[in-house]
């Protein structure tokens, strides 16, 4: 048997009690005699089986740099996402006139990419179950690299919109993959902070994006090379994207044991007892969902348990209503038309593309505290804190409109900008949450499929309100009242976050699955004897109760006090899992 590394001070066991019974060292004895068995015979099978031969394999010495490294290049998919928002901003103010776009065919444009976008996530499932999050993000490049060219060399509407549908699918296959391969390869301590890191590189792409249209201003057919610009970045991150590992989580689910504790001692190691027995609950969760998928009734089509398990369709609702909230309160129309809002208020076509960096940097600004807090405060913290401040700054934006910007333009753009700002900074951290929260809540076997879902549903919002936005401020006679109808949702989604949204800060991916086992019910009164919570607020851990006799569906429903099978199944199987 490998030694006993000694013992993360930070690291809390699973513990296992049995009702009317102290047995807690035993249990952690046990754990822990069960969690050095495995990692020993592991470390066995990889002597045994000898060096893995990959030109693309690299190593660091210590695991922590090898995660930040595949992290960073996995989220410049944000970036590149980012990038298109705010380059098609400034294409904006010259592509229609070159083209001779009417107001129909430009909105088309602008929502092209959130529409191609919708196409990509329903690539979501095929290629993040059968190809793996890695070959996903290598093809998502790759129709990233197409759609941008095709874009710069456009000839006529409809080539420029199969352009940009092209690249939107990259965007959706990306943005439903990427936050799920850094969930499912970082530390939990660590996981809200670096997938959060996939809101900033969105944001930091915006900011270059405007940086970007700005360089090309002079130029005739500057928005050729406006568009096009996304080709050096797509193509940066798909060659960084073949010195990354696969996720070991996906790995394990395909049966790849081997490899999956090949690339678990590459980017996390073995010599803490956090990452020894974050392994073994890994491999455990995963025998109970291939014995759930076997014993339940929708076998041969395990994504209708979005629907029909309870905490799996707890999951759902949650993770789309967090997307809902994001994406209705109309960051992407006044993303996409910031360049045309900016002219609306006074500004000259140079100016509006400048002064569009202060929207772009505020929302910038805005990501960082959630990169760095994101599991210190919690999720509920930044959700309850941020939608106060998406009704303020609209309700200023709105405002600005009532006022003539060529009677008192000081006053119309100094209550536009104000506004702008404080929204653009209060959605920074709370995009991030959009990205987290799916990612984290589906079980593993069902996160390919929850995440088609969840991001066809955010680009499918997004597509919604960018098309529908000039028809909106139209039907509402004014900006200004389209944008206070946005800050409505927003008002509404705050008591919708305070009464149902859970917390899942330090937690593993497993013991979110606990987390949901709970009807809606008893989160709701869990929220409401916690609320208000603080940024330090301590969250309870879930004690997951024994279960005596083997690891079957059946003898795992006797279980208490847990709703549904999987909570009850995932602690039998962690009682009987092989110790030989």
């Amino acid at each position: 048997m490998a030694s006993v590394p000694e013992k993360d001070p930070h690291w809390m066991a699973p513990e296992f009690t049995k009702p009317g019974q102290d047995v807690e060292h035993d249990d952690h004895v046990n754990m822990h005699e069960d969690v050095d068995t495995l990692i020993a015979q592991m470390e066995t099978e990889v002597a045994a089986a000898g060096p893995q031969k990959n030109i693309f394999a690299i190593n660091f010495k210590s695991p922590k740099h090898f995660t930040y490294f595949l992290v960073i290049f996995a989220s410049m998919g944000g970036l590149l996402s980012g990038l298109d928002q705010s380059l098609i901003s400034g294409a904006n103010l010259y592509l229609p006139k070159d083209l001779g776009l009417d107001s129909k065919q430009s909105s088309l444009v602008n929502a092209g990419m959130p529409l191609g976008a919708v196409i990509g996530a329903f690539l979501i499932s095929p290629c993040n179950e059968y190809l793996g999050r890695r070959w996903s993000i290598l093809i998502s490049c790759v129709l990233y690299t197409i759609g941008a060219a095709l874009c710069a060399g456009a000839i006529d509407f409809p080539m420029l919109v199969v352009a940009r549908l092209i690249l939107g699918s990259g965007v959706g296959l990306e943005g439903g993959t990427v936050p799920v391969y850094v969930a499912e390869t970082v530390e939990r301590r660590l996981r809200g902070n670096l997938v959060s890191l996939y809101q900033l590189m969105i944001a930091l792409g915006e900011v270059l994006g405007y940086a970007v249209g700005a360089m090309f201003l002079g130029l005739p057919g500057n928005w050729r090379y406006i568009l096009g610009s996304s080709v050096v970045f797509s193509t940066i991150m798909g060659i960084g994207t073949l010195y990354v590992p696969e996720s070991p989580r996906w790995l394990m689910h395909k049966g790849d044991y081997l490899n999956a504790f090949r690339v678990w001692k590459r980017i996390r190691g073995t010599e803490t007892r956090e990452s020894r027995e974050e392994f073994y609950e890994m491999k455990s969760s995963l025998e109970f969902e291939v014995l759930q998928v076997q014993e339940g009734r929708t076998k041969r089509f395990p994504w209708m348990d979005l629907f029909t398990n309870p905490r799996a369709r707890r999951a759902l609702v949650y993770a789309n209503m967090m997307i809902f909230l994001g994406q209705f309160t109309g960051i992407n129309a006044v993303m996409y038309f910031m360049s045309v809002l900016m002219r609306s208020i006074g500004f000259d076509d140079t100016q509006a593309n400048y002064m569009s960096l202060v929207g772009g940097g505020a929302l910038l600004l805005g990501t960082i505290p959630a990169v760095f807090y994101m599991e210190l405060c919690g999720r509920r913290f930044w959700a309850l804190a941020m939608l106060p401040g998406f009704f303020t700054g609209l309700i200023l934006v709105g405002v600005s409109y009532n006022f003539d910007p060529n009677v008192d333009p000081v006053l119309v753009q100094g209550l536009y900008l104000t506004g702008l700002i404080i929204y653009m900074g209060f959605f920074g951290c709370y995009a991030t949450l959009t990205w987290v929260v799916p990612s984290e809540v589906y079980p593993t076997y069902l996160r390919s499929y929850g995440m088609t879902v969840s991001s066809a549903w955010m680009f499918l919002s997004s597509f919604i309100v960018t098309y529908n936005f000039t028809g909106m401020f139209e039907a509402f006679t004014g900006i200004g009242l389209c944008l206070g109808f946005y800050g409505g949702i927003a008002v509404l989604g705050w008591f919708y976050q305070l009464f149902f949204m859970p917390e899942t800060k330090n937690k593993t991916l497993e013991e979110i699955d606990l987390i949901f086992e709970r009807p809606t019910m008893v989160i709701v009164k869990e929220n409401m004897k916690n609320s208000p919570r603080g940024p330090h607020d301590p969250t309870p851990m879930y004690q997951m109760p024994a279960l005596d006799g083997p690891a079957t569906a059946q003898g795992a429903r006797n279980s208490r006090p847990y709703e549904s099978d999987s909570a009850r199944m995932a602690i039998a199987v962690f009682q009987a899992t092989d110790r030989d």
